[in-house]
């Protein structure tokens, strides 16, 4: 029976019997479709327990029911799986990431604002940190802030009191230890927004580093996110 282009739907043949067997399927195809919210997009064996309509963008390497459809959208559809062709430029909600993400004609891009007939484009990110502040005069957020960035703010908030003689701390980097900010609170709940005048490019990955201030710190924890620009480069 044939499908429509697009979107793989069934359709209707002349004079078939149980008509709404297809239009039920295809129907379950686009209440999935539209307005698109994908479970992952790097799940590689499919779930054992999904619910209908649950979908997937199916990445490489994937194996079992989803083996030899890659770049594809798995829908669990009448118990079953149902691939749909992902297509350049279409947009999901990826749900596992928390973000929205652009196919660029081979994988799911999160973040990616623009697209360039090549697949170049501009990502957006928001990169969240658990940290668990750890004792001393500071604390390293090991190479947080990802090479080849404009990164335009640091955000955060304290989920746990931070502990010990401090009085508060600075957030920066090496070379400036309060670019996100400084005087900042130790209590739970206290937040950060630490904005720069001028985005900061970084070539390299460079760590975040907390310094206490007026003594040092013995624990405690704080969630950072790095709100930053990349840029996609266009395939050969």
């Amino acid at each position: 029976m044939p499908d429509t282009t697009r979107f793989s739907l069934p359709l209707l043949a002349p004079a078939q019997a149980q008509k709404h067997v297809t239009v039920n399927e295809a129907l379950a195809r686009l209440d999935a479709l539209v307005q698109l919210a994908l479970k992952s997009v790097t799940t590689t064996t499919p779930p054992l327990t999904p619910a209908e309509g649950d979908a997937y963008g199916v990445p490489a390497g994937a194996v079992n029911d989803w083996a030899g459809h890659e770049g594809q959208i798995a829908i669990f559809v009448n118990a079953g799986w149902a691939f749909v062709p992902a297509t350049q430029g279409m947009r999901a909600y990826v749900e596992d990431q928390g973000a929205w993400a652009v196919f660029d004609g081979g994988q799911w891009i999160g973040g990616m604002l623009t697209l360039s007939p090549h697949g170049a484009g501009m990502v957006a990110q928001a990169i969240e940190i658990d940290h668990a502040v750890t004792a001393g005069a500071s604390s390293t957020v090991a190479l947080a802030l990802p090479a080849q960035s404009l990164v335009f703010a640091v955000t955060g908030r304290v989920t746990a009191d931070i502990t010990g003689t401090a009085t508060g701390f600075s957030l920066g980097v090496g070379g400036s230890a309060n670019r996100y900010g400084s005087g900042l609170s130790l209590m739970q709940g206290a937040w950060l927004r630490g904005i720069t005048g001028t985005p900061v490019t970084y070539y390299g990955a460079e760590d975040l580093i907390l310094t206490a201030e007026g003594g040092s710190f013995t624990g405690g924890e704080i969630r950072l996110v790095i709100h930053a620009m990349q840029f996609a480069l266009p395939t050969e």
